[in-house]
């Protein structure tokens, strides 16, 4: 023990000798001390810093994520060359099923630490991170102080997942309390109500996890250093498949490596029609329905060997949930192909716009929300101040006639955000000049009144999207050319990017035909053909 905590014990401890067996404090008192007896005050773990078998440890467990891995490798250097580290502060940010919460176990796998998870999803009393006072009946520490005794090392791996779905009341806000535990500076001092004695959490190497980071307030956010996890490519999800997800449920459901076996196309067929979305949890569950179906077969009799392929899939799962006659099979009018961000990873989104007699209202339907709206109106506000450049396909006076209707299909599904207003312009005029938008070009960007374009978020997760959805060409912003350096290359060749300035970059691109009395701006992205080659080639 410390020297404040073994006082404190044996000023306990005396108390008690005094007391009859049968006080009502006697087991109050007992409890404490051996709390104070059975935590790791100085015990340490020793680290394994091979950073050549953590490396090793971590490819065998997880595919690709190499911002992950090559961070916690530069803690193992570090750690190497000295020994009054503190322990990193990370956050796992990124969609479901992706591998953040299997990723907290590799971690300590390979540094050979205890590892305790703690689930903050729902978690609305902050006593449940600080601890009771010893003067509640039935008090008991907080949840870091129980992570240490269950760890009995003062260094493990501490996991706080969910922590972006913990509680908030006006009583008690126990993200609050994580900010002294999560602070580098402060958390060698931590003080748990129950315990009332410093604790070093300094040495502890927490990580967090979350979906999202909107609901993780400023303070707490900015003491973590965040590390984004994206949803995974095609290829990626066709190798953790084959590799990881189909023999573990093989071997789950009680089945042998040679009664059955799943072709590639089989598997390409789950995650491309059963299963889009940016994790594997979906992919997985399709393939243990699979192997329980055949398990059930075995165990009726069947001797031969089973070779899943489409066809076998297609009688497994049923009718898939998604299709090809989703997607749009001509150049529509007033029908636009925008890129949206979701806590699922990326979506497509198809905007469609039409007019009517009326008398210049514009309606919004699709479940949208406020900012979606604004960036609508916004559209709609561009379009009229330079109604004179479009003279030769409406007049001036045409909106105070009729009224435009912007629709987001899939009206079941909230929606909101500003990425979608190039998308939105496209479309609105688009359909007030009646040149139709080109079907395999997919756009997002936030537009302004004057018609320039601003940088927007969740690129990768959109170009993910895309890519699931066969869509090669695509409008980005100018300002984003440099995220993409985070894109695998292989998946890069695959897509054809256009970074836009302006409305009316995108105009030119994303249109069948050129839009006259429109000054069109020379992009910075051409190459030696001319422009309406290229355009040519896309259609």
């Amino acid at each position: 023990m410390s020297t404040e905590a073994e006082k404190e014990a044996l000023k306990q401890l005396g108390r008690l000798e005094k007391m009859h067996p049968d006080a009502s404090e006697a087991s109050i008192i007992r409890t404490y001390i051996e709390w104070l007896t059975e935590m790791p005050w100085n015990h340490q773990s020793r680290d394994n810093l091979n950073l050549k078998r953590a490396k090793a440890i971590l490819d065998q467990d997880h595919y690709g994520l190499k911002k992950i891995k090559e961070r916690i490798l530069e803690y193992l250097a570090v750690r190497k060359l000295t020994e009054n580290m503190k322990g990193p502060i990370l956050c796992f940010f990124g969609p479901p099923g992706v591998g953040k919460t299997s990723l907290g176990y590799s971690i300590a796998k390979a540094l050979e630490k205890a590892f305790v998870r703690i689930s903050l999803g729902g978690m609305k009393d902050e006593s449940e991170i600080r601890g009771h006072r010893r003067t509640y009946v039935g008090a008991l520490p907080g949840k870091i102080a129980q992570a240490l005794k269950q760890a009995k090392t003062n260094n493990p791996v501490i996991l706080l997942d969910e922590i972006d779905k913990i509680g908030n009341e006006f009583r008690s806000d126990p993200a609050a309390a994580l900010l002294e535990v999560l602070d580098p500076e402060q958390n060698h001092s931590f003080r748990d109500y129950y315990i009332n004695l410093p604790m070093n959490l300094s040495n502890v190497m927490f990580i967090a996890a979350c979906n999202t980071l909107d609901t993780i307030s400023y303070a707490l956010k900015d003491r973590m250093e965040v590390i984004h996890i994206p949803g995974y490519t095609e290829e990626e999800k066709f190798f953790i498949a084959k590799r990881y997800l189909i023999p573990k449920q093989i071997r789950e459901n009680g089945i042998h490596a040679s009664q059955i076996e799943f072709t590639d196309e089989a598997t390409r067929i789950i995650y491309n029609d059963y299963a889009r979305e940016a994790g594997l949890r979906s992919i997985e569950k399709n393939i243990a329905t699979i192997c329980r179906k055949k398990a059930k077969r075995i165990a009726e009799g069947e001797t031969q060997k089973t070779k899943v392929d489409v066809s076998e899939v297609y009688h497994c799962l049923g009718s898939a949930p998604y299709h090809k006659e989703d997607e749009l099979e001509k150049n529509e009018v007033g029908i636009a192909t925008g890129l949206a961000w979701t806590l699922g990873g990326g979506e497509i989104i198809y905007v469609e716009v039409s007019t009517m007699k009326g008398r210049g209202d514009i309606i919004f339907t699709g479940q949208i929300g406020n900012i979606m709206k604004e960036s609508g109106q916004t559209a709609l506000g561009l379009v009229r101040s330079r109604a004179k450049d479009f003279q030769q396909y409406f007049s001036e006076d045409l909106f105070s006639n009729i009224d435009i209707h912007v629709h987001f299909p899939a009206g079941s599904v909230p929606k909101d955000g500003s990425s979608a207003g190039i998308t939105i312009t496209t479309a609105m005029i688009s359909r007030l000049t009646g040149i139709a938008v080109r079907k395999n070009i997919g756009m997002t960007g936030e537009m302004t009144l004057t018609g320039r374009i601003l940088p927007i978020g969740g690129l990768k997760e959109k170009l993910l999207a895309a890519r699931r959805h066969k869509i090669r060409y695509l409008i980005i912003p100018e300002k984003n050319k440099k995220e993409l350096e985070e894109i695998p290359e292989e998946y890069r060749e695959r897509l054809k990017f256009f970074f836009v300035k302006t409305i009316d970059d995108v105009l030119e691109i994303a249109l069948v035909k050129k839009i006259h009395k429109i000054p069109i701006k020379t992009l910075a992205v051409r190459k030696k053909l001319p422009f309406s080659s290229r355009l040519e080639k896309i259609a």
